[in-house]
């Protein structure tokens, strides 16, 4: 009988517990007190304010422009002044833009940052939980570069969709040249290229005699003109070779469409204003020359690169013209957003993000991250393995410890780091090469070994050839 009065009376006092934890205070500040939040939706967006601020505090608005429009002017009327929302697909940009030209201060925040209370299902629910959380000042603002750098982020994004769509040809085309058996690929390393494109276009034009298509190639292709001419036997069907003729057609429409995006990116480019780079302390040496990308716009777009921005990022071993635009149009020029050059790298998703419970290690790796600029310099990086440079050896080394993998992305923090500084203080990349690399890691690890010597009592002593 005592033992159930006692255990009565323990969860008499548990609930009277939480009852209270739940009336009192918990001892958050307000940070933000005019703050609103919005549920972003397909069809319909709701949004909270404060009970103080209306007798309806939370209202249900459509999509259509002429209602998001009467959304902004219901949160001025509200006294509102900053406004947190979901990254919901792309259904908050319009909402986006038409607050941000009212002037809110808009905080765009990631939905895995906002999970609800078990229960707060409906929409109302949501908005009023997003409310909440910006009011103490529990939710981060995600990266939006300003409206210039988004612009050109579209242009470069829709061109690398064309430059994917037209490599989704390419390989078509190779499909139906090898079900024909045209084994056109094993004498040539590229069917787009010159000599590719003028063989499959003249046997799309009828031409069937090997030798004939042959003589099409260029004279600085390896294989000779009778390898050539072998790879080129087989039966022609003649509903592969429809699929031939509409995938060239596709191959076309393709680069139409990239040369017109390097028009749009050439036009916007040329409205940024000029950046005057410092002066470097010493000259520079002559830039080395690294391979044409097939693929580069047609204009010269690493000019206009280093003009707005006052650095030539390509100086970089690793970072061509295509990994440097798409480092401006997808983080833009000022690295003011970052406070430090480790911070830069971690947003990326560049950073070891070890997983820790009770002081053990659950996961080690880097966190989850999307992002296009951190894609491009992990390709950057793996262009390093043949380098002759200090980056190249550096990244030789970690490859052999670390493995491919983890040495690619040790390798694009690197190259991050160096992207800071050069944008944010104007500092420009001089290559040491890779012998200074070689001699500085030797000496490194003499000093290493000496020191471990010392710690023993032992003396290290040099053998001289």
């Amino acid at each position: 009988m005592r033992t159930d009065t006692k255990l009565w009376r323990n969860r008499k006092a548990k609930q009277e517990l939480a009852r209270r934890l739940q009336s009192e205070n918990p001892g958050l500040e307000v940070v933000q007190p005019h703050a609103a939040g919005i549920d972003v939706g397909n069809g319909a967006h709701y949004a909270a304010v404060k009970p103080d601020r209306d007798s309806q505090p939370v209202r249900r608005f459509e999509c259509f422009t002429a209602d998001l429009s009467r959304l902004a002017d219901w949160l001025q009327n509200c006294g509102v002044k900053t406004v947190a929302l979901q990254s919901t697909g792309v259904y908050w940009i319009p909402l986006y833009d038409i607050l941000e030209e009212r002037g809110f201060q808009v905080y765009l925040v990631n939905a895995r940052h906002t999970k609800n209370l078990p229960g707060r299902k409906s929409d109302v629910q949501e908005s009023q939980w997003l409310l909440k959380l910006h009011t103490y000042g529990l939710l981060n603002n995600s990266f939006q570069p300003p409206s210039k750098i988004r612009i050109l982020r579209t242009y470069w994004r829709q061109r690398l969709q064309h430059v994917t769509g037209a490599a989704t040809c390419v390989q078509r085309m190779q499909k139906a040249l090898t079900q024909m058996n045209i084994q056109l690929a094993n004498v040539i390393s590229d069917l787009s290229g010159v000599t590719g494109q003028l063989i499959v276009r003249a046997i799309v034009a009828g031409e069937r005699d090997p030798w004939k298509l042959a003589e099409l190639s260029h004279p600085r292709i390896q294989a000779s003109r009778e390898e050539i001419a072998k790879s080129l036997e087989g039966n022609w069907r003649q509903e592969l070779i429809f699929v031939l003729q509409q995938e060239i057609q596709m191959y076309d429409t393709y680069q139409q469409r990239v040369a017109e995006c390097d028009q749009e990116l050439q036009k916007h480019l040329s409205a940024f204003a000029d950046t005057v780079s410092p002066p470097a302390k010493e000259e520079l040496p002559p830039k080395k020359k690294k391979k044409q990308n097939k693929n580069n716009p047609q204009f010269h777009l690493a000019a206009e690169l280093q003009r707005i921005s006052g650095v030539d990022l390509t100086r970089i071993d690793g970072v061509d013209v295509m990994v440097a635009q798409t480092l401006v149009s997808e983080v833009g020029l000022d690295m003011s957003r970052w406070k430090t050059e480790a911070h830069f790298p971690s947003w990326l998703g560049l950073c070891p993000d070890n997983r820790i419970s009770g002081d053990k290690v659950l996961s080690r790796g880097t966190r989850h991250v999307l992002n296009r600029a951190a894609t491009a310099l992990r390709l950057g990086a793996s262009t390093l393995l043949k380098s002759q440079t200090y980056l190249g050896a550096q990244y030789r080394r970690l490859r052999s410890r670390l493995g491919a993998p983890k040495a690619i992305t040790a390798m694009a923090h690197r190259l991050a780091r160096l992207v800071y500084r050069m944008l944010k203080y104007g500092q420009h990349y001089v290559d040491k090469g890779a012998e200074y690399y070689e001699r500085r890691n030797r000496q490194q690890q003499i000093d290493f070994v000496r020191k471990k010597a010392a710690q023993l009592g032992l003396k290290v002593t040099p053998a001289h050839a």
